[in-house]
């Protein structure tokens, strides 16, 4: 490159204020895309709401007779609804890789790709389209649990705290589907892909059971489990916990509010950049 192309390349390059407006705007444009996509698809949500308000229901009274949490006020049902949580809003980030794999195989990326657009406003458009999936996921299991006999203990300020750790780890969890849904063919093996990993971490951690009734192996990987970090975390915060209860002797789920934080910057640091690189390869094909 001459010294002439590098100046006019320097001239020609946007600021950088400029440049993160333009993500700025264009991701929000594809998130209003999407959310308006999920309105004139009614389907998608309706089956995103049912799904939590079937796993409370069926946990509560199958699980709810059958585990006894001693010391808890509202029993097993108060100790479920922090794992119901954490797994619904797993499960709500997989919208993000699934949206991405349709795309691809309608050629809607292509579309993208020649509009004068930024590349990364693709995947954070759909990364936060996907948050309003878990906000409404959370509001239904919310009342469902109300219905049931859960209630929050703690302050309206933990209570707030615990919603928006659910939010920000479902965040960091969708961009770690997003690599998957650029990676897969088609939306069919995404769904089988996905659930290979999110089936072990929602149920290998303490969402459903306590963690002393796990065998030493898998008690070890649940207290590590970033699942069980923001379940815990979720449970404190809403009051949900017994202190008749054994405490696990993990920094982890000494530490839950910190390790959940913990891992949504690990998981965002590793994927973020992932998924960018893999999108650029994907377009490119």
């Amino acid at each position: 490159m001459t010294r002439a192309t590098a100046a006019i390349g320097r001239r020609t390059m946007p600021p950088l204020g400029e440049r993160l407006s333009m993500v700025f705007s264009d991701s929000v444009t594809i998130a209003k895309r999407n959310v308006i996509k999920i309105k004139r698809v009614p389907d998608v949500l309706i089956f995103s709401t049912l799904s939590p308000i079937m796993f409370v229901l069926l946990f509560a009274y199958i699980f709810g007779s059958a585990i006894a949490v001693p010391g808890m006020s509202g029993g097993y049902r108060e100790f479920l609804i922090a794992g119901i949580f954490a797994q619904s809003v797993v499960f709500g980030a997989t919208f993000t890789g699934l949206g991405l794999a349709e795309d691809m195989q309608k050629g809607i990326i292509d579309r993208f790709r020649s509009l004068p657009m930024a590349p990364s406003a693709v995947l954070v458009g759909r990364t936060l389209s996907d948050v309003v999936i878990n906000v409404v996921s959370l509001i239904v299991m919310s009342l469902t649990g109300l219905l049931v006999g859960w209630r929050i203990r703690g302050s309206f300020l933990d209570a707030v705290l615990a919603y928006i750790l659910l939010l920000l780890f479902a965040y960091a969890v969708s961009w770690i589907m997003a690599v998957v849904g650029l990676l897969v063919r088609a939306p069919e093996v995404f769904n089988n892909a996905s659930f290979m990993v999110i089936f072990p971490l929602t149920f290998l951690a303490n969402t459903f059971v306590p963690l002393e009734n796990l065998p030493t192996v898998l008690r070890v990987f649940a207290e590590w489990n970033p699942v069980s970090a923001v379940t815990q975390a979720t449970r404190e915060l809403f009051g949900n916990t017994s202190p008749m209860a054994p405490q696990s002797d993990a920094w982890s789920m000494r530490h839950p509010e910190v390790t959940t934080l913990g891992w949504v910057v690990i998981i965002l640091l590793v994927f973020i950049p992932l998924a960018l690189r893999q999108y650029k390869r994907t377009v490119s094909r």
